[in-house]
């Protein structure tokens, strides 16, 4: 089924079985006389509250995420985790309310045999969908394909496993060579395609949505040269587990039945960690808004008093995905700086910034009105910087994995901003690069409270760009 198709009914089964819950404990709680009742407490409302309750705590824990090759085990494990942290945030609310009303009451106490019927009553939901799906997989529907890269004894082994646990959902389409002696074989009536160089081709003409890596120690080059190639075309990448050694720190295990891959390059931060990195944007943002608004002002003025031009400077950058979106700084520069010379780098001691410019620069000050774009959603406040469209493009083919960058979404502050300068030549940029892939394999909320906080040293101590 289409990841849409399985959210759906993954939400729907889920809306049954948390109301089932809620039913089922108001009539053993209300309705059988088993227990002494004070006040008769309502039924839809509560319902419906503690359905958006359970709704948002799911959500933030990633469990509406597509599901594959997750053991049944496994998901009622998430959900015995989840369930957790929602129960035990229920108990603390109840308990602080008797304290409020200085009352003592064994409510909270009934809390615990609710959790017993909603993990009872919500994983057996949880299990008759994933079971349904695995048998639609096993008949042929939903499936997608793969091909694997390189043809040796330890892509045999994997293509063997996939084809024996057809709940996978993925049909092996085809090899691609990785060396000129691979091509024109078979393996089990399935052929090498072509090589690594026509490798979108092969995507495209087999509707490839599957990459499973099988490359020698010696291989580095070819592996990026797949990553490359398959970036932005929203592909699951895996690899051989003994070659994450080439890519330390760039990947995650995980478990393919019996065999062991690897995810290759994937986004670290778990779903919870980036709802929340999100409300942290909005809410200091707004904040930032309010209190940087003095200096705001007063900056503005200098600008317009020290050299002719707008206040703001508005500029194409790509965002999150490739997003095209325009970037609102304060103008550091005279009024059109680039129109003889074309996109270009600013240096130290560059002429086209004005005399207001270079303060703002050293503190960062122009960087206060990209806080719209963090409110918009464009941008987050930590993240790696946006470049040009123009020079993405260019950079793009001359680092690889430059467009790796594209996968989060760009920041005010990153932690290339705080440990290297602006960039001047194109070793900057490979240096920044570095930086942040580092950033993006490392994803947390704790890394970005400590960029933030390096970022106000810089901002306090005025060591940016002309220190």
């Amino acid at each position: 089924m289409s990841k849409r198709t399985e959210k759906f009914l993954v939400l729907i089964t889920d809306f049954i079985a948390i109301n089932l819950a809620g039913l089922f404990f108001f009539y053993l709680r209300v309705e059988s006389g088993w227990f002494e009742l004070i006040i008769q407490p309502d039924l839809f409302l509560p319902l419906l509250a503690i359905y958006f309750y359970w709704l948002v705590i799911f959500t933030f824990v990633g469990m509406y995420r597509t599901w594959f090759a997750m053991s049944r085990f496994d998901e009622l494990s998430t959900l015995f985790k989840a369930s957790f942290v929602g129960i035990f945030l229920l108990f603390t609310i109840i308990l602080y309310d008797d304290y409020a009303r200085h009352i003592e009451s064994s409510n909270r106490f009934y809390i615990f045999f609710y959790w017993g019927i909603f993990l009872s009553i919500v994983g057996i939901g949880r299990l008759a969908i994933r079971t349904i799906q695995r048998k639609l997989l096993i008949m042929g529907i939903g499936r997608h394909n793969g091909v694997i890269i390189g043809f040796n004894d330890k892509a045999k082994e994997v293509h063997t496993s996939i084809q024996k646990y057809k709940e996978l959902g993925i049909d092996i389409v085809g090899y691609v060579a990785a060396h000129p002696d691979e091509k024109g074989k078979s393996y089990r009536d399935v052929k090498v395609l072509d090589s690594i160089s026509n490798l979108e081709s092969v995507i495209e003409k087999n509707n490839v949505k599957m990459i499973i890596i099988s490359l020698g120690r010696n291989d580095e080059d070819l592996i990026t040269e797949v990553i490359e190639r398959c970036d932005g075309k929203n592909i699951g990448i895996k690899m051989i587990p003994d070659l994450y050694d080439i890519i330390s720190g760039q990947a995650k295990i995980s478990q393919l039945y019996a065999f062991p891959l690897i995810d290759v390059m994937p986004e670290l931060m778990p779903e919870w960690e980036k709802k929340l990195k999100r409300m942290m944007d909005i809410v200091l943002s707004f904040t930032l808004l309010v209190l940087s608004s003095p200096v705001t002002i007063l900056t503005a003025i200098l600008i317009k008093i020290d050299s002719k031009g707008p206040v703001f400077y508005k500029q194409e950058r790509m965002g999150l995905n490739g997003k095209i979106f325009k970037v609102v700084k304060f103008r550091t520069m005279y009024t059109d700086a680039e129109k003889h010379t074309g996109p270009i780098w600013s240096t130290k001691d560059d002429p086209r910034i004005t005399r207001i410019g270079k303060y703002a620069r050293k503190f960062r000050l122009d960087e206060i009105p990209q806080v719209y774009n963090v409110l918009k959603g464009d941008m987050s406040f930590v993240g790696p910087r946006p470049e040009r469209p123009f020079f993405v493009e260019k950079l793009s083919k001359e680092i690889p994995l430059y467009k790796r960058r594209l996968k989060v979404r760009p920041g005010i502050t990153g932690w290339a901003q705080v440990k290297h300068k602006y960039d001047e030549t194109i070793e900057d940029v490979k240096v920044k690069l570095r930086y942040d892939l580092f950033y993006i394999e490392n994803m947390s909320l704790r890394m970005d409270f400590k960029i933030i906080l390096r970022t106000f040293l810089v901002v306090l101590f005025g060591k940016g760009h002309y220190e």
